[in-house]
Formats: structure tokens, C-alpha cells, sequence
């Protein structure tokens, strides 16, 4: 039997196209970097002017804080809260832990993410009414203007292709409205909600028994209606956050990983360094 040898060679240039190949696929599905919510990451509800509950109902898992307002405009009790209800002086519900500094240090921070999200680049949804449903959407950074009755109607699907690090980064240069029964998922479960985040310039607005996902950064108020849940944080910057029978569940972001910091580079980058590496590698040995 009669072995035959064979001997593959690489040209430079057929490295160098190799690597842009590479490159240029990554580029396509790359996740963006998520956005730094500082000290405000630790709050499930941070307003400026107060925080009301409508039944005195509703039930928060994480930290509540109000700045500059004093305590006193807080409608929720140290029994709805399974966290710590922060103000800015002794008045406040029974229970809270006054702690001026730490508010507006998160004040802050939340201020510096709001520039950072709604500041960069995006994809811009179609126009008119309902831009978000019946939409699945990759990782990314999304804009969309004002709806006619509201932005999503029905179901908004995100697709983190099997990252569960994936990013997602919604800009709404006005208000932010959800119809009834509405709800943001992850497609096969996969993904995050300390990676999803809404940058609404106005007001946001979740209808009635909406399910809802991700940090809500509004640079005026957020408001949830009778029913509505949200998998994240509602932060409202210069007015109120309102409530009405809702369920809001802070995520433990700690863990949470990424490229971002200190977390394990995605299966893409590995892929990418990986790849360019042995292609430059290449491309120098036959020189």
C-alpha cells in the first residue's frame, strides 16, 4: 500500500483574506459593550420626586431609592421591598436607611449610562406605530421614534443567537409606551436582563399586565399599570416612578458576565483572536 504525503501551503494572501474573513463575520454578530449603570445598578427602583403605590401592592426584589426628595414621598413599605429602601434624610418609611451619598453617587452614574446609551449608534426600526412587536431582534443597538398608540403590541422576541451575554440597547428619542398584555422574551430562554436597556428621552409607560424586560433609564418618569411585571429596574431621572399592583425583580447582575470588564471573553472574540492569530502566523511563514 502506497502512502501518499501531501503538503498544504498557505500564500500571505490568502492569510490575510482569511483573516479579514473572520474580522469581517465577527463584526456581524460582535455584541456591543454594555452599558456601566455604576452604583444605580444595585436599585430595582431609583426616582427623583417620589414613588407611588396604587393599593399599596405591589412587591420589589432589590433596592428602592429616591433623590433628592425627601423619604417622605415614598409609597411602598419596608414589607414590599425584600431590599433596602435608601432616602436622603431620617424621614422616610419605617425601616429605611438614610444614605444621602450613596443617592447621588446612583443618581449620577445613572446620568453618565443615559448619555452612553442613548448616545450610541444604532439601527433605526421602522417608523409608525408598534416598531417593537412581532420583531426578534439580535443583539444590537436599536432606535425607534414615537408610536401612534404605543411601540410594542404583542411580543418583542430577543435573539441571543446562544450567547447569554448578548446585549441589547433600545433608544427612544421620545416616550416609551406598551399596550396590554405585551411582552418582551428571550428567545430559548437564553439571555439576560442586566444586559437589556431603554433609554427614553421622556416618559415610560408599561400597559396593563405587561411583561417587560431590562433596565428602563427614563429621563422623565416610568410608569407601570395595573399588573405589568418587570424582569429588571425602573429609573426614572428627574421625575416620578408610579405603581399599581406590579411586580419589579432585580436580577443579580454580579455574576454576569461579557466582554465588558472583568467577565469571560463570548465564544465570538475567542473565535476571532483565535482565527487572526494563526492567520497572521501563517501569512509570516511563507514570507
Amino acid at each position: 500500500m502506497k502512502i501518499v504525503s501531501m503538503k498544504i501551503t498557505f500564500s500571505p494572501r490568502i492569510a490575510v483574506i482569511v483573516a479579514a474573513a473572520i474580522f469581517l463575520h465577527h463584526n456581524a454578530t460582535a455584541t456591543p459593550a454594555t452599558v456601566n449603570l455604576g452604583t444605580a445598578s444595585s436599585f430595582a427602583i431609583l426616582a427623583y420626586s417620589e414613588i407611588t403605590d396604587t393599593g399599596g401592592a405591589s412587591t420589589i426584589t432589590g433596592n428602592v431609592g429616591l433623590s433628592p426628595t425627601t423619604g417622605a414621598a415614598i409609597g411602598l413599605t419596608a414589607g414590599q421591598v425584600g431590599g433596602t429602601i435608601y432616602t436622603v434624610a431620617a424621614a422616610g418609611p419605617a425601616g429605611s436607611v438614610a444614605n444621602a451619598g450613596l443617592l447621588t453617587t446612583a443618581t449620577h452614574d445613572l446620568g453618565l449610562a443615559f448619555t452612553d446609551a442613548s448616545g450610541r449608534s444604532a439601527t433605526p426600526l421602522a417608523g409608525g406605530d408598534n416598531q417593537l412587536g412581532g420583531q426578534s431582534l439580535i443583539s444590537g443597538v436599536y432606535s425607534f421614534s414615537a408610536a401612534t398608540t404605543a411601540n410594542l403590541i404583542g411580543t418583542l422576541t430577543l435573539d441571543a443567537q446562544g450567547n447569554p451575554n448578548a446585549v441589547w440597547i433600545f433608544q427612544a428619542p421620545s416616550t416609551l409606551v406598551t399596550a396590554s398584555h405585551s411582552s418582551v422574551v428571550f428567545k430559548d430562554g437564553v439571555g439576560s436582563a442586566c444586559n437589556v436597556f431603554w433609554a427614553v428621552d421622556s416618559s415610560a409607560t408599561l400597559g396593563t399586565y405587561t411583561t417587560f424586560v431590562g433596565n428602563i433609564m427614563a429621563y422623565a418618569s416610568v410608569g407601570l399599570d395595573t399588573g405589568a411585571t418587570l424582569d429588571g429596574s425602573a429609573l426614572a431621572e428627574t421625575a416620578a416612578v408610579t405603581l399599581d399592583h406590579n411586580t419589579i425583580t432585580q436580577e443579580d447582575c454580579s455574576a454576569n458576565g461579557g466582554t465588558n470588564g472583568t467577565g469571560v471573553p463570548d465564544t465570538g472574540s475567542t473565535l476571532l483572536l483565535l482565527g487572526s492569530g494563526l492567520a497572521i502566523l501563517l501569512a509570516f511563514r511563507q514570507r
